[in-house]
Parts: C-alpha cells; structure tokens; sequence
C-alpha cells in the first residue's frame, strides 16, 4: 500500500476483509481448543459475546468511509492538483489503525464476557433472613395491565428477589382459592429458580385469591425453633379477597413475622384475556355478558402491609419494586444460616484485557497523518 494521490480502497478492502475472515477463524480454533485443552472453562457474562458481531460491522463501515474519502478527493481538485496539494496519501496509517481499535474492541468485549478457568471448591458462611414468597395465581393475574402481564411482571420480581436475597432462605407458596407450599424454605437458588419458571395461573385449580390463607401456610412454613428473622412477602393484585386477610397479617405480626407486600396491576385495570396457543380469543365475562375489568386493590394491601409491620409497594413497568423491599430486609437481623460450597473459578479477563489496551495506544501513537516523507519529497521539487 504505497503512497498515492487516492487512497486504494480496492486493496484496503481486500486486507480488512481477509483479516476479519482470519479472526474470525482464529477465534473457531480458540475456541475448540480451550473446550478440548482447558478443564472447567467458562463465561461468567456469555451473553456479553454477541456484541463481538460489532466487528463485522465496523468492517463495513470503514470500507464505507475510505470509499467516501476518495470520492471527496476527486470532487476536491483533478489529481495532479491533489498530488501537489496533499501529497503521500498513506492508506497504511488508517488501515493499520482501524485494525488496531478494531481488535481493541473485539478483546474489551471478550474481557467483558468474563472468561474463568480453574475450578477449585470453596466453602462460605452465609448470614441472612428466613423469608417465604406467597404469590397470587389466580386469573385476574393474566391481566395486561403490566406488560407483558401481572403474572409475567411476579415472576420478573421473584427472579430478582431470588438474584439480590443472597445468603438468605427461601419459600414459596401459590394461593388462589386455596393456598399451597410449592418449595420449602431452602437455601438451594437454583430449586427456586426451577420453581420460578413453573408458577401459572393454573398451578392452583380453585379460583379466588384467599390472601389470608396464604400469608397464614407461609407462617407455618417457618421453623419456630430458628433464631433467623423472618419475613412474607404477598405479590398479589388484592382483588376479590375472600377471608380476613389482615388479621392473617396480624397473627403473623404478633408471631415475629414482618409482612410486606407488593401490588400487581395499575388501579385502572384492564379486562382479562382468552388466549388460545398465543391468540387472543377474547376477553373473561361475567354472568351478565359484561366484560371483567380486574383492578389493583391498593387500599387493601397497603391495609395489609400496616397491620403485618412491614411495606407495601406497586409494581409498575419500569419497576417491580423489589429493591425497595430487599433495603427495608436488610433492615432485619441477619443470623448464620448455613454453610454454602460451590465451585469458586479464577477470573481471567484481564489477558484479553491487557491486550485491548495495548492495542488501543498503538492507535493512540500511530496517528494517521500523511506519509512525511512523501510530503517532504513533495517540497523539495
């Protein structure tokens, strides 16, 4: 690539796009031997690697932007004018320093991914709270009030209180009509996350939403003999409750149990879907042929929350209000709850890391001036 009045974007795109294919190769053949050579190798963010697609699209864009610079070239003055002008155009300089913040980028992405290798068991003692997780699982909870529905929107908060309750034991239990423990208290996260994914409006098969028989199975689903702190959270909409939900909340108040609970559904509400394999039907109706609108009873569970000492909080799109409950937790008195073991990996980010930095000063040191000896050349005639 020698120094020319235009730059050589035939030969630029020739060597950038056979680099790319190279890498890309080269990444294949990693690949398979880190899985064939490397014991317990693993990504601690998989999902960051989709963004190493990035690359091929600042291929693109480059080729595009060289192409753009040349046409401006000829629109800019004839080529002889342009010699003297702006002599020893490099198209080296902005080729090698394309490739070196593209590789820059390509690595920080892999960094980011987290790769780990080197497994190696460890034990920790974890503090925390008992804490059971009574969920609503009846019909008004297929509501699309919150997108992409209320029942959508609790699993989303118990996932998240699953992810932040860290060190702590948890519960579950499904109540409609009727309430069910659906997982013991346990400190196993990834029982609770299968349960998680299980939870419907049709795991429970009479129809109501008994908030007091929920709150009262979760009371019993607590050892008496544990000096941990507990504590019941009702995700629910609050509509059509059947029995005496707050004097539940309060026998669970006078037993040491903090209740709080969080409100599925706007006030406004919204009617209740038929679907078929995905295709809405239609919408639930009532005897008289009208439409059910579900609406979010905030008095009621705020009602609720007052009597069983705790918080109540509305789960809206934007938020599921679980962080606000997770601070007013860690208010609690924590006690040892066990002894976790897991699988410790060493983290190795910072070797595709370190190379990412060393790329990106060279891009930083190379500049992309015109060739300087071309351009005194071009004063000495």
């Amino acid at each position: 690539m020698s120094d020319r009045t235009r730059y050589r974007s035939t030969t630029a795109a020739l060597v950038v796009i056979g680099l790319e294919l190279i890498t890309w190769l080269l990444m294949a053949l990693v690949w398979w031997l880190v899985l064939a050579r490397i014991d317990a190798f693993r990504w601690d963010r998989p999902e960051m690697l989709r963004y190493l697609f990035i690359g091929p699209v600042l291929v693109l864009l480059f080729l595009a932007d060289m192409a753009w610079r040349n046409r401006a070239l000829r629109r800019f003055a004839d080529q002889g004018t342009v010699a003297r002008m702006v002599p020893g155009i490099s198209t080296t300089r902005p080729v090698l320093r394309f490739l070196f913040i593209r590789h820059a980028i390509g690595l920080s992405v892999i960094a980011l991914a987290a790769p780990q290798f080197g497994a190696h068991p460890q034990e920790v003692k974890s503090k925390g709270i008992d804490l059971v997780l009574a969920v609503d699982v009846s019909n008004s909870m297929e509501c699309e009030d919150l997108s992409p529905s209320r029942m959508e929107a609790a699993r989303r908060a118990l996932e998240q209180l699953i992810d932040r309750m860290r060190g702590d034991r948890l519960g579950i239990v499904v109540f409609a009509g009727e309430a069910f423990v659906q997982l013991p208290i346990t400190a196993d996260r990834s029982a609770a996350r299968l349960f998680v994914r299980t939870i419907g409006t049709g795991s429970v098969g009479t129809q109501g939403t008994a908030i007091g028989s929920a709150i009262d199975m979760a009371a019993r689903c607590f050892d008496p003999e544990s000096a941990a702190s507990k504590s019941i959270i009702v995700i629910t909409d609050g509509e059509n409750h059947e029995d005496d939900a707050v004097g539940a909340a309060q026998r669970a108040a006078e037993a040491g149990i903090v209740v709080h609970t969080v409100g599925m559904g706007t006030p406004q509400g919204g009617p209740l879907p038929i679907r078929r394999n995905g295709q809405l039907q239609g919408f639930r109706k009532d005897q008289d042929g009208a439409t059910v609108v579900s609406r979010l009873d905030e008095a009621m569970l705020s009602r609720i929350a007052s009597a069983g000492g705790g918080s109540f909080v509305r789960a809206t799109n934007s938020s599921t209000g679980v962080q606000e409950l997770v601070d007013e937790l860690r208010k609690l008195d924590q006690t040892e709850t066990g002894t976790i073991r897991y699988t410790a990996h060493d983290d190795q980010f910072q070797w595709p890391l370190g190379a990412a930095l060393v790329l990106l000063l060279l891009y930083l040191l190379l500049g992309e001036r015109r060739n300087p000896q071309a351009a005194w050349n071009s004063l000495l005639r």
